[in-house]
Order: C-alpha cells, then structure tokens, then sequence
C-alpha cells in the first residue's frame, strides 16, 4: 500500500472556464464517502434510538455492554481499545452503566493503577432483552445476511486501510 499523500487543490485563475471537468473541481457533497458514511451513522442513530429507550440505554452504552458481553471482567483500557475510545470519553460512560446497574468498576488488587469492569446480574441479564436489537437494525436496512457479512467486511477492510494511511502519513 503507498503512503497517504495530500492532495494539492488545483489554483484557480480568474479567467477559469464555469465548466470545470470532475476531477478539476472539489467533489459534490453527494459524491464524497465520507459523507456518505456520516449520513448512514445517523440513519443508524434513528433506528437504535427507540429500541435502546425500551433499556433506558444510549448507543456508546450499548456498545459497552456489547462488549463485556463479548468478554467480561476487562480492564478500562482493554475496553477503550476494543471500542476505539479514550478513558476520558468511555470512563462518564462507565459511571452511568454502574449508575443504572449493569456493571461494577472496581481497582484490580494486584494493580491499583488498573481498573476492572464486570457486569452485575442486571448487565447479563439485559443481553437477553437486547439480543434482537441488530437483527432489528438489519431487517430495517432490507439487507440479507449475505449482503451485511459482505458490507461488514468492506467496511472493516476500509477502516483498516485508513489507519493503516494515517500511520504512514507524515
């Protein structure tokens, strides 16, 4: 894979033809990718919102307790890392979690510095109530399993080369 380059905007003289050819002109709101995406979150956000409220849930908590549910009894930072957040974004999530009950934060003895993550009884019992909720997602996009494994891993394969860009880029 070549390095993340920047891309230089083409100089514009006064005397510029007002047909400018698409690759000579700044790219339509519609036909950026990252636009795309953004809009797509948002559709998501729609869709989730009303069936996390049934559990009194928001998506980044969700998203935390899909992942102690994927592997319990984690560490702060294994968490953020699984999650791609920071301690100071995930650690006021946490609060409220172990606030509404669904999980305890407590120091790990062997290491004070280090802060474990478990769910409480309520926390695994939710996963059941919770269970439908991508399947919920998906059927409202209209996509069969096939056709969201397969987006799924295009999206993975572009986030990865995307970081991988952005390690690269000077």
């Amino acid at each position: 894979m070549t390095p993340l380059t920047r891309t230089k905007w083409p100089a514009v003289t006064s005397n510029a033809s007002p047909e400018i050819s698409a690759a000579a002109r700044a790219p339509r709101l519609d036909e950026l990718l990252c636009f795309a995406i953004y809009q797509t979150n948002h559709a998501l956000n729609r869709i989730y919102k009303p069936l996390l409220q049934d559990h009194a849930l928001t998506y980044p908590q969700y998203l935390v307790l899909v992942t102690l549910w994927e592997r319990d009894d984690r560490s702060v930072g294994d968490l953020g890392a699984a999650l791609g957040l920071e301690s100071n974004t995930l650690t006021p999530l946490l609060k409220r979690l172990e606030g509404s009950g669904y999980l305890t934060r407590t120091r790990n003895p062997a290491d004070e510095r280090q802060v474990r993550v478990r769910l409480t009884e309520a926390g695994r019992r939710i996963e059941d109530k919770a269970r439908g909720i991508a399947d919920c997602v998906a059927d409202a996009g209209g996509l069969g399993r096939a056709e969201l494994d397969d987006l799924l891993v295009q999206m993975k394969t572009l986030r990865d080369r995307l970081d991988a860009g952005t390690a690269t880029s000077p």
